[in-house]
């Protein structure tokens, strides 16, 4: 079996970890809010998601966001503004109770039907010397069980996630090393 890609984009080959797109991807099936914190409708949106249930605000606070509850009227009320620091934290707890939310969800459609088909799009070559190319293909697979991969995603855990990806792409067998590094991957649930 080969060894993890310790010198990735030595030769120039472009792409990003698996698990990395597959947070990407998973993060985009969780929908969310689009309107961006910047704004005042984005902001407000993503107050109201963290401070409209005693749970939610527990969850909010768990996940870094810990300002007075004055402080939080004041931004709900309009009267005062999140400085930019504030604005991180709210993105980041939003994002973090958001993942809590939807996972059991997103877990269920994806377990569905004896798993989700996975599309691997191979690393980009273009800017590798001819000799140092290697044979990289689309390829495809059937994940059946999710569980650790969304345990990891919803708890912002990327080392797990890595590891449990890791063990997902070696049903590829021996050439899971290939696909350890990709331009994208992708399924719907």
């Amino acid at each position: 079996m080969p060894e993890h890609n310790e010198d990735f984009g030595k030769y120039g080959a472009q792409g990003r970890r698996g698990s990395e797109l597959v947070a990407r991807r998973l993060d985009a099936l969780s929908g969310g809010i689009a309107t961006p914190i910047t704004a005042k409708r984005g902001l407000m949106a993503r107050l109201n998601y963290l401070t409209r249930t005693e749970h939610a605000r527990a969850a909010a606070r768990a996940a870094g966001l810990t300002v007075t509850d004055r402080t939080l009227r004041a931004w709900l009320a309009g009267s005062r503004q999140p400085s930019r620091a504030s604005l991180e934290k709210i993105e980041g707890a939003y994002r973090t109770v958001r993942r809590q939310n939807v996972a059991r969800h997103l877990l269920q459609r994806l377990n569905s039907r004896g798993g989700t088909r996975v599309e691997l799009h191979p690393l980009n070559q273009s800017q590798v010397a001819r000799p140092y190319q290697r044979v990289v293909e689309y390829r495809s697979l059937n994940v059946r069980k999710w569980d650790r991969i969304i345990g990891a995603w919803a708890a912002g855990d990327q080392r797990t996630l890595d590891d449990a990806w890791t063990d997902v792409i070696t049903d590829l067998g021996s050439q899971w090393g290939q696909y350890e590094y990709v331009t994208n991957v992708g399924f719907a649930a």
